[in-house]
């Protein structure tokens, strides 16, 4: 896959070629341990009672397709707990309505296929500087993009094929991770596996079962990271995977690049599907404390093998009002277009709370 064998031409390239400190921007470099407490950090938050904290976060968007038929939505609601108190234990729970609302051409407006899910629930408590302990549902550890999706989060409205169709999003299980001091680095550890299956299956996600891995990530003025999973695929032959994955970020002054490459193998070693993006983004005149508008890049290829290949590109802008509000525009091409990738004009505003 020349994408896939890009991305990997380019994170040694730029692991080696850049020399200065990546800029402390609102949606930066983030170890992938606090980046689910993180959400409510920046968002505004209010007291229930002593060590609760409330937040949340809320996105709607527009999609224009090729052809000049239009969608809309309230992608989701999503309202998170935080507890943290004077002891070593901690909780963190997000409960999401997804679509409550969508709008089209021929049906108008409707709650039709709105859910609620529980994203996550989970309690950890701290062992000492370098180890903590996880147990409930949390994000699985692969990637960046599916620790830090949340859309006031990312720069584009849609959701690279290859970073929520190969691997379980979510995990109900047991992790251990920590991190520790490396020079001028850090070292971020985590392992994991699953404990419990979901009870509640989505007809229109792939179901996973048996996850087991470990993620590892040397932060610095680039973050380098490599995760390693095991699962089982819900088919008629219960096939069970090996998947590693390769990312990594650096910014500076505003400009920003990142990819990630996964690539599956089933248990017998033949190969069992791959995907890949690069993205890159670039600021536009001006930026105050990490705000303004910003141009947006992305290139993406992915293959699977009950679904065939896809190669995707994208276009667009982004509008950082504040560290809690975005808005972005973007054009979508490339293959066929998916329910979960859709094509054309796209155009949606996110917000924390």
């Amino acid at each position: 896959m020349q994408v896939l064998r890009l991305l990997i031409a380019i994170s040694v390239a730029v692991a080696l070629g850049i020399c200065k400190p990546a800029g402390a921007e609102s949606n930066g470099p983030v170890p992938h341990e606090v980046v689910e407490p993180a959400v409510t950090a920046t968002s505004h938050k209010a007291s229930l009672l002593e060590g609760f904290e409330l937040g949340g976060y809320s996105s709607a968007g527009l999609n224009i397709h090729p052809g000049g038929e239009k969608d809309a939505a309230l992608n989701e609601v999503s309202l998170i707990l935080r507890w943290e108190g004077e002891s070593r234990l901690r909780f963190f729970g997000e409960l999401e309505l997804e679509h409550p609302l969508t709008w089209n051409q021929d049906a108008r407006f409707t709650s039709h296929g709105s859910k609620v899910d529980l994203e996550r629930l989970y309690f950890d408590y701290n062992l000492s500087e370098q180890v903590n302990v996880r147990a409930g549902r949390f994000l699985t550890p692969a990637g960046r993009w599916n620790l830090l999706h949340a859309a006031p989060l990312v720069w584009t409205s849609t959701r690279p094929l290859a970073t929520s169709r190969l691997f379980p999003i979510s995990t109900n299980g047991a992790m251990v991770y920590g991190a520790a001091p490396l020079g001028d680095k850090a070292f971020e550890y985590t392992f994991f596996v699953e404990a419990l299956k979901d009870q509640d299956e989505d007809r229109n996600e792939i179901q996973f079962r048996d996850a087991r891995g470990a993620r590892f990530v040397l932060s610095g003025k680039v973050n380098l990271g490599v995760s390693l999973l095991e699962f089982t695929e819900k088919s008629p032959m219960n096939d069970r995977f090996r998947m590693i994955g390769l990312d990594f970020l650096t910014q500076h002054n505003g400009w920003e690049l990142s990819g990630e490459a996964f690539q599956r193998f089933y248990s017998n070693g033949n190969e069992g599907g791959n995907g890949a993006y690069l993205q890159g983004v670039a600021p536009i005149g001006d930026h105050g404390a990490g705000n303004g508008w910003f141009a947006i890049a992305r290139l993406e290829g992915f293959k699977r093998p009950a679904e065939g290949s896809s190669d995707r590109w994208l276009l667009g802008t982004a509008w950082r009002m504040s560290p809690s509000k975005i808005l972005k525009l973007e054009y979508a091409g490339g293959d066929e277009e998916r329910v979960d990738s859709p094509k054309g004009f796209l155009a949606s505003f996110a917000i924390l709370f």
